[in-house]
């Protein structure tokens, strides 16, 4: 239903606005890694509290509305976001409780059209043209999965509502937070053609600055000029993409894609780093990360890959496929540190490392044939219970003695991100 907004030019408010004809649907959550803290965090709510890498080289990942109003904003260095926002409480991200989070909010997506477009891990395009008749119309179909989002997932959404893909995100970020709008067929260009020229896809920093030198200002600016001016000044294929998105024109289709094939994680180390042991430790935080992530999603991978950047900016990648479906960390990181060993880089120094699994199938604990000295009750009955551990107490409760060590954010060999959370003060 409508929450009390002032209604917009153009766009509509609300399951009773005029959709006819605007059968696609942009869904993106609202602060999504803040909400899913805030979820287990409840004591925080209408506090800024933002969530990122606490060192030297982190950056903001996302911010609750509450410190947004001090300037705050995903990919800000960290370091300045404290500075606008002296106040706000740091989380470190836990990325297995956000994959698990959305994972949830794609079920509930795939549900209402087998035609979802997972954009990232908290937006994707609906295309629910085939709902109509078991859903009601799509204004309603918007509220209904809002609805569902906020009951099954304690987390809130905002749905742009419109005939192509380019209006409806549009939409969906004139209506945060927790909003619903439509931008009805024939008000598209009443909509469009206002806005300034960053509003279309494709208009970058550069871009906007040619623009802005040639004196076109608004989209609508953009639309009345002729698409060989534009071609002249922007080249061929942009100059003609952004007319048509000047009126509207957007004929790209909701194009449903599979989940990711691939899970993993990587840290860019606070200072570079030449410490074998240290390059070791990490490792093994990021495959107890990945195992965790993948035991979370419900998947198993065969192929273990590890990357290495190097303080120019280098990057390298290797990897090995093994005989059986893993989700194992320990598992993981013996693969891992052999594959490390093996490039012979004990002097190197080091910027940032991964590692990733790959070849993933449904896991569950996957069957495996035991070695001759291998007991039943493993390494995996063990990541489970931390797993339930985690879960109760807050990511990091229980993790290898390795990792159990003070650091400090002068400490060169820290990386970027702490273990575990602040306990909120």
């Amino acid at each position: 239903m409508s929450r009390g907004r002032v209604p917009l030019a153009g766009p509509q408010e609300g399951p009773l606005a005029d959709d006819a004809g605007c059968h696609v649907l942009h869904i993106d959550m609202d602060a999504f890694y803040a909400s899913v803290e805030l979820r287990r965090r409840p004591e925080l709510r209408g506090r800024p509290m933002i969530v990122g890498g606490a060192g030297g080289r982190g950056v903001v990942l996302s911010a609750t509305y509450e410190a947004r109003t001090f300037g705050v904003h995903a990919a800000m260095p960290m370091a300045r976001a404290r500075r606008l926002c002296p106040t706000a409480v740091v989380i470190a991200p836990d990325f297995a409780a956000y994959a698990q989070s959305s994972a949830g909010v794609m079920a509930i997506f795939r549900s209402v059209t087998p035609l979802v477009e997972p954009l990232s891990l908290d937006e994707a395009f609906l295309d629910v043209a085939g709902a109509r008749r078991r859903l009601g119309r799509p204004a309603q179909i918007g509220e209904h999965v809002r609805a569902r989002v906020h009951d099954e997932q304690g987390i809130t959404c905002s749905v742009g509502v419109a005939a192509t893909k380019f209006l409806a995100k549009l939409g969906s970020a004139r209506c945060k937070p927790d909003g619903l709008v439509v931008v009805p067929a024939d008000g598209a260009v009443a909509f469009l053609h206002p806005l300034p020229v960053s509003a279309l896809w494709g208009v970058g920093e550069r871009t906007e600055e040619v623009l802005l030198r040639h004196g076109l200002r608004t989209v609508g600016d953009i639309a009345q000029t002729s698409v060989d001016a534009l071609q002249r000044v922007l080249g061929p294929a942009l100059g003609a993409h952004l007319h048509a998105l000047a009126w509207g024109r957007d004929e790209r289709r909701v194009v449903p894609t599979e989940p990711d094939k691939s899970i993993g994680a990587e840290e860019t180390f606070a200072h570079d780093v030449d410490d074998p042991d240290v390059v070791q430790r990490e490792l093994l935080r990021l495959s107890e990360k990945v195992g965790g992530r993948l035991r979370a999603q419900g998947y198993a991978g065969r192929t273990i890959s590890i990357k290495v950047r190097f303080t120019d900016f280098t990057t390298i990648t290797r990897a090995r496929t093994i005989g059986e479906p893993t989700d194992v960390a320990r598992e993981i990181y013996a693969v891992a540190t052999a594959l490390h060993e093996a490039l012979g880089l004990q002097q190197a120094r080091l910027r940032l490392v991964g590692v990733r699994v790959e070849n993933l199938v449904p896991g569950g604990g996957v069957p495996h044939q035991l070695a001759l000295d291998e007991r039943e009750a493993d390494w995996r009955a063990a990541e489970l219970a931390a797993d339930r551990a985690g879960a109760r107490f807050g990511p990091g409760a229980v993790r290898p003695a390795a990792l159990i060590r003070p650091r400090q954010l002068d400490d060169p060999a820290a990386p970027a991100g702490p273990p575990a959370p602040p306990r909120p003060s």
